[in-house]
């Protein structure tokens, strides 16, 4: 379903749309890496405290406005009239790689959750290598968007 009416709008959907993705993306950048040097302190220390309030802040104030903005542009730009060629291959592994990206969200509140409660269950490592998956998402989505492969 498409909505002309959105037509003369659809600039200004691109705009904020980029504006939050990059904000998004820049939470999902940090987070897993704040998580990396949580692992190295010891719980109930200062700096443990520290690092749940920057965390905290990072999800609640950054990253989960962000996300829903991005949803919300996004999704005005699906609905805009000459946006998205509902055939090609190029959209649906972009749509993937968005819904993947939503998913790491979630695991992200997950973790956070984890060591606000002094009960993180991963390793150093496991944040390390965790670090790397919005940067591969993200690269896909972007190659989807601009070079359209299929």
């Amino acid at each position: 379903m498409v909505f002309d009416v959105l037509l003369p709008w659809v600039r200004w959907f691109v705009a904020f749309h980029i504006m939050s993705v990059m904000a998004w993306m820049a939470g999902l950048f940090y987070l897993p890496r704040l998580f990396v040097y949580h692992c190295q302190v010891t719980v109930g220390s200062a700096e443990s405290a520290r690092f749940k309030i920057m965390e905290r802040r990072l999800i609640k104030a950054i990253m989960v406005p962000a996300m829903c903005s991005s949803l919300l542009f996004g999704t005005l730009l699906v609905l805009t009239p000459g946006s998205v060629d509902w055939g090609a291959g190029w959209w649906h592994l972009k749509l993937l790689s968005v819904v993947l990206m939503f998913a790491f969200q979630g695991f992200c509140g997950r973790w956070y959750r984890g060591f606000a409660q002094d009960n993180n269950q991963h390793s150093e490592k496991f944040y390390r290598i965790a670090n790397e998956v919005p940067t591969v998402l993200m690269m896909v989505i972007v190659i989807m968007v601009v070079v359209r492969p299929f």
